[in-house]
């Protein structure tokens, strides 16, 4: 069985990873860190950072993973065109029939 916590982040990782709900679930973080209301209210020192920092820390690892990936898959696109070092031509010998 999987904790709360758990199933929260597995959750928030595939709904950012879906381009329809991306930009809403990023401007949605963005604007809970920015907000004066959270679980853990602010005012406790410390503890009222966690919450904060957490979804911060999720934030960034998950738009970081993406830009890799996305980095990645154009790069090797790059690499896969480009791939040929020299310029001769390929030739095919075909067997003549006797």
């Amino acid at each position: 069985m999987t904790s709360p916590v758990q199933s929260l982040y597995t959750w928030y990782r595939s709904i950012i990873r879906t381009s329809k709900y991306r930009w809403v679930i990023i401007f949605g973080t963005l604007a809970y860190l920015l907000s004066p209301f959270d679980l853990l209210p602010d005012v406790i020192p410390g503890i009222g950072q966690i919450d904060d920092v957490a979804l911060m820390s999720l934030l960034l690892v998950e738009t970081s993973q993406m830009l890799l990936e996305k980095v990645r898959r154009n790069s090797k696109t790059t690499v896969d065109a480009s791939d040929r070092v020299d310029d001769t031509p390929i030739t095919v010998d075909v067997p003549h029939a006797s």
